[in-house]
């Protein structure tokens, strides 16, 4: 079990940072075979990412939902994530390949991404008695005292 840090904790973040939301939805529920290849595809390459430091990687954190499974990721920048996603070495590119062979545009299987381009000091975040989570697991965790006290404070703004 993940250690809980009892209070209130934030991250802190040097310079900016890329937080890329991936994730499938099974459409067709019956249709195992389209849909588990593409669920078992992401905890190999964040395996890869976690064994590769300089990928530019910073953590993941799989969140499961009604019909599907996302991630939460962050990086140190779009830069090394459009490098990762593109590799000719890294396993993003043949699971791409696959799903666009086994699943392509009949609709059992729906996969969708986002990213967001944080610059530095234009985020802000809390946790209560929780193990390093999201960002704080990506970046330093830190006791909330002092200027990091409240919201408007932690995202730089007077209190």
């Amino acid at each position: 079990m993940a250690k809980v840090f009892p209070g209130r904790y934030t991250a802190q973040i040097e310079g900016p940072f890329v937080v890329f939301l991936i994730g499938m939805r099974v459409n067709r529920l019956f249709a195992l075979h389209k849909w588990v290849p593409v669920a078992k595809a992401m905890p190999g390459m964040l395996q890869e990412l976690y064994a590769n430091p300089e990928s530019g990687f910073l953590s993941g954190q799989f969140f499961v939902h009604w019909r599907g499974v996302s991630v939460a990721q962050y990086w140190r920048s779009f830069e090394h994530l459009h490098a990762y996603a593109h590799a000719r070495d890294a396993r993003h590119l043949p699971a791409w390949a696959a799903f666009n062979r086994a699943v392509g545009g009949d609709g059992s299987v729906g996969i969708w991404h986002e990213t967001y381009a944080i610059q530095s000091g234009n985020s802000e975040c809390i946790y209560v008695n929780m193990p390093r989570f999201g960002l704080a697991q990506a970046a330093e965790h830190v006791p909330v005292v002092g200027r990091t006290d409240s919201a408007k404070a932690r995202m730089g703004a007077q209190p």
